[in-house]
């Protein structure tokens, strides 16, 4: 055999061995993963929360509407001249 073969073969010996060697020792240990389990129940109750809150304030926009007391305004803009011109059509 050449040298480069006997180079070859000593570094794939090598390499064995350090993979023989972790496997023995338990290798590089990494640190566990913390998943974090989801909770449906504590998710189900803030989204009734919030839907109970949006129902509160649509309650108000009803109400305020149902009174007739609202009152609409108009945004002018100004045309290419300067003038204002309502918005719309």
């Amino acid at each position: 055999m050449n040298t480069k073969t006997n180079k070859l073969l000593v570094a794939i010996v090598a390499l064995q061995g350090l993979i023989l060697i972790g496997q023995w020792t338990g290798g590089i240990s990494l640190p566990a993963a913390q998943a974090q389990v989801p909770d449906p129940a504590n998710r189900q109750m803030q989204m009734i929360e919030q839907l109970q809150s949006i129902n509160g304030k649509l309650d108000t926009i009803a109400g305020i509407l149902q009174t007739g007391e609202v009152q609409v305004k108009v945004a002018k803009t100004e045309d290419k001249e300067g003038k204002s011109a309502p918005r719309g059509r």
